[in-house]
């Protein structure tokens, strides 16, 4: 059985004793395991940072041209990463989302850091302000790199995207990373990580990989580390109370997963392209990567005349869909990642049948195309109504992470904005409505709640990069339920890896220091 090592130190090592299993998705069979107990994760936080003094040597430039040559060299590989992306259960338009749409990022912020920002090792942030009547003496805001690591833990659903989303920008602002990789997905990620250290890119200290537990690494953080977390709310919670990131203010930036809506507005006639497009964007949200995508639509939120109508059109969208082995002809949706998940998305299914019920979908059915549930985790997308939508709670508090989402209908434009409200923050909602005063008012009082607001019509869908795909030029993350975090948005996801520091002093005497 292949053990897949941590890289730590300088060193590839393994854990002592019994690792925990990797199952591929499809047959339930184990693959390797991982273990990461022995490992002296103190000595791997200093290391690390070390490592960072090599960095913040660098300019934004030539930090830009190490994550160029990193992409290239990551996309050397690309045919044994589509192999390996299978085992996690993942589809070839799967795998490219997250494979190639990971490198990607990358690419985004190399061509940020040769092309559009400066051959210094700081940023000036915004405009240099007077503070005395003669103008002798002034202040100055700058951003530089912090001393420190910048632990990111992942979630089993983007091994590639949400590994290279982090580190791209941790290491343009000149901060190196440790990778902590979720365990079910785990083979992808490992590959990943080992181009990257064969590559010899990067230098020494400004990439350490953990597959495994992070033991104690927690208790040696100060307050100029970093952790970012991507996973659920419960496990983001759980972390963010350790005591030595509340005693030491280290910085713990969260993206969870949440229940994200789409709302249809009044106006919206079922005959129209719009309602079209609404319709395609749930069903694409229900079946990419089996509906596990932290941003998927988990609430559709519709006038309370138009549930039926949107219940059937649902229907006659998912019967094109093919469920079972991505390796199989045809088959456009593969499994939950295990065994484990799926008993949790039935699980909470039961649960929500309490106050809602199943209108589409069976979440016992077993037989798949060319697989069946005896190892794997195969769910069928499954579609909900609210049945008391005034009075529902658990659509609002309890998320299935698969291909499951329940239509709640609403009496009016202030019910549909209650409804989106109670899920207590979210990543992204969709919005779709003609009626520009409409989509004006629906936009300005959910936008609090969520990270992402999109603002759709026909025309704007046939163009869209999707409800549920965070751009590296926009922010991605959420207030309340989803972690209340930011990440990605351009140059801001370099701000989380840096201080801003005022500078006060001669205002010609900054400027000629700092430009």
């Amino acid at each position: 059985m292949k053990t897949l090592q941590s890289y730590v130190c300088g060193q590839w090592v393994g854990g002592t004793g019994t690792g925990r299993a990797v199952r591929h998705a499809v047959t339930g069979e184990q693959i390797a395991e991982v273990n990461s107990d022995g490992i002296d994760f103190q000595a791997c936080v200093e290391y690390g940072r070390k490592g960072g003094e090599a960095l913040r040597a660098m300019t934004f430039n030539e930090r830009g041209e190490l994550l160029k040559a990193l992409a290239g060299k990551l996309n050397e590989h690309l045919e044994e990463f589509y192999t390996l992306a299978a085992t996690y259960g993942a589809s070839k338009k799967d795998a490219w989302i997250d494979i190639e749409g990971g490198i990607g990022v990358l690419g985004f912020y190399s061509a940020l850091g040769r092309k559009k920002l400066p051959a210094t090792k700081w940023l000036v942030d915004g405009d240099a302000v007077p503070l005395s009547k003669d103008g002798g003496f002034g202040g100055q805001h700058i951003m530089v790199p912090l001393h420190g690591v910048a632990m990111q833990i992942n979630a089993f659903n983007f091994p590639s995207w949400g590994m290279l989303e982090k580190l791209g920008p941790s290491l343009l602002a000149g901060m190196p990373a440790i990778v902590k990789s979720a365990t079910p997905s785990s083979p992808l990620a490992h590959r990943m990580c080992e181009v990257i250290i064969e590559s010899g890119i990067l230098p020494e200290g400004c990439f350490q990989a953990i597959f495994g537990g992070i033991g104690d690494m927690f208790d040696h953080l100060t307050c100029q580390d970093v952790v970012s977390f991507t996973g659920s709310a419960a496990t983001g919670q759980k972390l963010r109370s350790h005591p030595t990131i509340q005693a030491k203010g280290v910085r713990f930036n969260v993206e969870a997963d949440s229940l994200n809506a789409i709302v249809l507005g009044e106006d919206v006639a079922t005959d129209s392209p719009s309602f079209g497009a609404f319709i395609k964007d749930i069903t694409r949200e229900l079946t990419v990567k089996a509906g596990q995508k932290c941003t998927a639509i988990r609430r559709v939120i519709v006038p309370a005349d138009k549930q039926d109508a949107v219940i059937e059109a649902l229907k006659a969208g998912l019967a094109k869909n093919v469920v079972g082995d991505p390796a199989a002809e045809g088959v456009r949706m593969g499994p939950l990642v295990d065994s484990g998940a799926l008993s949790s998305a039935r699980e909470r299914i039961d649960r929500l049948t309490e106050e809602a019920e199943l209108v589409i979908g069976d979440p016992n059915r077993s037989q798949f195309e060319g697989a069946s549930t005896d190892g794997g985790g195969f769910l069928e997308p499954c579609v909900l109504r609210a049945k008391d939508p005034a009075n529902a709670r658990a659509v609002h508090e309890i998320e299935v992470f698969g291909p499951v989402c329940t239509v709640i209908g609403y009496s009016d434009k202030a019910d549909a904005i209650e409804q989106v409200r109670r899920g207590g923050g979210s990543l992204v909602a969709s919005l779709y409505s003609d009626d520009d005063d409409l989509a004006l008012e629906l936009a300005i009082a959910i936008s609090p709640w969520h990270g992402r607001l999109l603002v759709m019509d026909a025309d704007a869908a046939s163009q869209s990069t999707g409800h549920g795909n965070a751009m590296p030029q926009l922010v991605h993350g959420g207030p309340g339920r989803a972690g209340g975090g930011e990440e990605l948005g351009g140059a801001y996801a370099l701000h989380h890896y840096m201080q801003r520091t005022a500078l006060q002093g001669n205002p010609e005497r900054l400027k000629k220091l700092f430009g």
